[in-house]
């Protein structure tokens, strides 16, 4: 995500978003397009999929634009869209407008993605249109996530961090044995995606993935059809186990696109391991974001996880509920971001961009009342006075600092900042008994009431309908 806005389409599990490319003003009125290209991607499971589609004009600029397509299978429906507005009649599907940016310039692309549903077949849909006029270049993948390219001679690098104040113990994990992922060979495979490629699909057991040390370049799925997946590393810290790879949205097809793991298995957990995307920003503020982690799983877990990145580092999707436990996160811009319900409790969360920027881009709808909260944790920065505790990326956004300690990063006189025409004003933002050189009381700075947060622990943001608790 850039400063003022973010890009991309979600491809993997159950959620897509998206963005338009920075710098382009808005205008009420549409202007015909003289060309353009579809690029359709879907990632299908039986009776449903979810589509990400980039928008190219390669036209002059408009200023306000309606996507049309035809789906070739009168059984195939969209279900929920994300970052456009969707209609359908028959098997013809309309798009308008990107939520926050209606234009696109010359030669300029937009992403958006929904999640649908189809009996009997799920091709590519016909007659592409951008404001009446076809498009060409439509393109279609069973598979969107890339394979992974040859490793690079360089090893990851993240910026010098500051180590978490206390260690916290990884989850339990076999002490003998034959490991089930060994990049030496020494494992049943050598890759961590070949070992969820062997687990089968439907699976209704816990399968735990163990990984010996060492670090694994490669882009890692877990399937939305093979929940109960645990990877577990085997060294004797997180950063003993490294999976990583440096896609970014630029060249990837999109922010959503360039995620290093995509975990959309419901009760998928992560323990004794580092998430990296080690992109390094090169100073554009265009198509800069690179995903570490991408969960659309529901009641995930993250245990003594290392997530490294710079701008969105983790995106928590609408469909997931997420528990990180003892853990570490860092980013540059909106690294903590996405429309999902996270509790991260016990966690240091890092600001490593000397000029800061804001931690989380929450986007929680405003029939939730749980997106983010951030817990009994450490927030901490290269430089003081410069880092914002979040910005909107919808109206709605809900975040919560509850009995954090806010270091001298954090911008005393206003840490919340707007965004995309979201005030923050509006937004479901506050603090309650925060401590530290970041914390004080202002006009900017909303607290809960004593009464309040008893509605805001963690069992209750957890909770959802079906009472998980994860804490014990």
């Amino acid at each position: 995500m850039t400063s003022s806005t973010k890009t991309g389409a979600g491809v993997i599990g159950a959620l897509a978003a998206v963005a338009a490319l920075a710098g382009v003003a808005t205008a009420p009125t549409a202007q015909a397009a003289t060309g353009c290209a579809v690029t359709y991607t879907t990632n299908d499971w039986p009776g449903g999929f979810t589509a990400a589609v980039t928008i190219q004009n390669l036209g002059s600029a408009i200023n306000g634009w309606t996507l049309g397509f035809t789906f070739p299978d009168s059984g195939q429906k969209v279900d929920t869209g994300w970052s456009a507005t969707f209609s359908q009649s028959g098997q013809n599907v309309t798009a308008t407008n990107v939520d926050y940016n209606a234009a696109i310039a010359t030669d300029a692309s937009v992403s958006i993605g929904f999640n649908g549903s189809w009996s009997g077949s799920n091709p590519t849909p016909a007659s592409f249109t951008l404001n009446g006029v076809t498009c060409t270049g439509s393109t279609t993948s069973s598979s969107p996530t890339p394979s992974p390219a040859a490793s690079p001679t360089r090893s990851p690098s993240p910026s010098p961090s500051p180590s978490p104040t206390r260690s916290p113990s990884p989850s339990p994990s076999p002490t003998g044995g034959k490991p089930t992922v060994a990049a030496d060979g020494t494992g049943m495979y050598r890759t961590v995606q070949s070992a969820i490629d062997a687990v089968a699909s439907g699976n209704s057991s816990r399968k735990v993935i163990t990984i010996k040390p060492g670090t694994y370049r490669e882009i890692v799925t877990i399937p939305a059809n093979k929940p109960y997946i645990t990877l577990q590393g085997l060294g004797s810290s997180p950063a003993d186990v490294v999976i990583v790879d440096n896609h970014y949205a630029g060249g990837n097809g999109g922010t959503f696109n360039s995620a290093t793991a995509f975990v959309n298995g419901h009760d998928s957990a992560l323990a004794n391991l580092t998430i990296s995307n080690d992109y390094v920003e090169d100073g554009s503020t265009v198509n800069q974001q690179a995903v570490a982690l991408n969960l659309n799983a529901d009641r995930a877990v993250l245990s003594n996880v290392r997530l490294l990145g710079d701008q969105d580092t983790f995106l928590i999707n609408d469909s997931a509920r997420t528990y990180v436990k003892s853990s570490y996160v860092e980013g540059t811009v909106d690294f903590i971001f996405g429309g999902g319900t996270a509790v991260l409790d016990d966690c240091d969360i890092y600001e490593k961009r000397s000029s800061g920027a804001p931690i989380t881009a929450a986007r929680t709808d405003a029939a939730k009342t749980y997106g983010f909260l951030v817990y009994r944790s450490r927030i901490t920065g290269v430089t003081g006075n410069t880092t914002q505790l979040g910005r909107p990326w919808g109206p709605n956004a809900q975040v919560l600092y509850r009995e954090s300690s806010l270091g001298p990063t954090i911008k005393i006189a206003q840490p919340w900042t707007d965004m995309s025409g979201n005030s923050w004003k509006n937004a479901r933002f506050f603090e309650y008994r925060n401590t530290g050189a970041g914390a004080t009381v202002n006009s900017n700075r909303p607290q809960m009431s004593d009464s309040q947060a008893s509605g805001y622990t963690p069992q209750k943001y957890l909770a959802g309908s079906d009472g998980w608790n994860p804490i014990g």
